[in-house]
């Protein structure tokens, strides 16, 4: 069963960048942007992440956190992010049971390129799952997002 609008979100635990794990349930109490992404150094996905690291103030302005999840491993995550700089957390779904949560694992078994906003009660409240996975959700749609699940 994919996580929907009006669900509450999947709570999961996964090991990412910085050495740790993160926990979805760690986040109650403010919105959570959790962005699924088909690989590390790929172009799209290397762009998206950029355009959401260069506008993070937009996140931290409305209280959001920026998650983002792929199947790569840690070594893969940490690589990709650190080339980047990027300052929100990649992480680790190998076995892509988050994405199976989240019905975000296209026919082929790859993760599709998708966004939710999950709101501070954890509630999903914005959903988009990509079908090409050629563009990806500017970060004033998911700000506007963010604001509207106050």
């Amino acid at each position: 069963m994919a996580a929907s609008v009006g669900d509450t979100a999947p709570d999961f635990t996964l090991p990412g960048t910085g050495g740790r794990d993160y926990s979805l349930s760690s986040y109650l109490g403010q919105p959570v942007v959790l962005v699924f992404y088909p690989g590390d150094d790929t172009p799209v996905c290397t762009k998206q992440l950029n355009s959401y690291n260069n506008e993070l103030s937009a996140f931290d302005n409305v209280g959001a956190q920026v998650l983002a999840i792929s199947a790569q491993d840690l070594n893969s995550h940490e690589d990709f992010a650190s080339k980047h700089g990027f300052k929100f957390p990649l992480l680790a779904d190998t076995d892509k049971v988050v994405a199976g949560q989240y019905g975000t694992v296209g026919p082929l078994g790859f993760p599709r390129r998708s966004v939710f906003v999950i709101d501070a009660k954890g509630i999903v409240r914005y959903a988009h799952k990509a079908i090409a996975g050629l563009t990806f959700r500017p970060v004033e749609e998911l700000v506007a997002a963010v604001e509207a699940a106050r």
